[in-house]
């Protein structure tokens, strides 16, 4: 009964409102979608190429949205990378440790904070361009970026 009773006095008012201010939406057509955003809709989504190493050669290509860091193509892709990236990128864990080399090191946009170089020096396999995978964010500038695995992972909460 307060369904109904909302539906009668609020849906048709909002209904006339949005009609109003041209967006033109159906409450009785769920199947028309408009969006109430006033800015442009973004154009494609611009995508870089990053591919994984696995600690036994395996070679995971694949594509991530500039501005996902290296945990969100993981995840978003759904790559079978055992452990990674367990505190989901909340920088209390190193289970998203990867290995740059030094030439793509070099084009990553920002130097590790503190926080970052804290969990690092409790990962396994730690080198000098070392990075977690969770503060690296894609640009067009790392296009091609190749980052390896280590061959296990140390998750420092446990």
């Amino acid at each position: 009964m307060f369904y109904q009773n909302y539906v009668r006095n609020f849906a048709k008012p909002i209904r006339i409102l949005l009609k109003n201010n041209g967006l033109g939406a159906s409450f009785s057509n769920y199947r028309t979608i408009v969006p109430l955003s006033t800015t442009k809709l973004a154009l494609k989504d611009e995508k870089v190429k990053v591919t994984f190493v696995l600690h036994d050669g395996t070679r995971l290509e694949t594509e991530g949205k500039v501005g996902d860091s290296l945990l969100d193509v993981v995840v978003n892709n759904d790559l079978n990378i055992e452990g990674y990236g367990a505190c989901e990128g909340t920088l209390t864990c190193s289970t998203c440790h990867v290995i740059v080399s030094e030439k793509d090191y070099e084009r990553l946009p920002d130097e590790p904070c503190d926080e970052e170089r804290d969990m690092l020096d409790l990962a396994y396999g730690l080198t000098d361009t070392s990075r977690l995978g969770c503060q690296i964010t894609l640009s067009k500038k790392l296009e091609g970026l190749e980052v390896r695995i280590p061959e296990t992972i140390n998750d420092v909460r446990s």
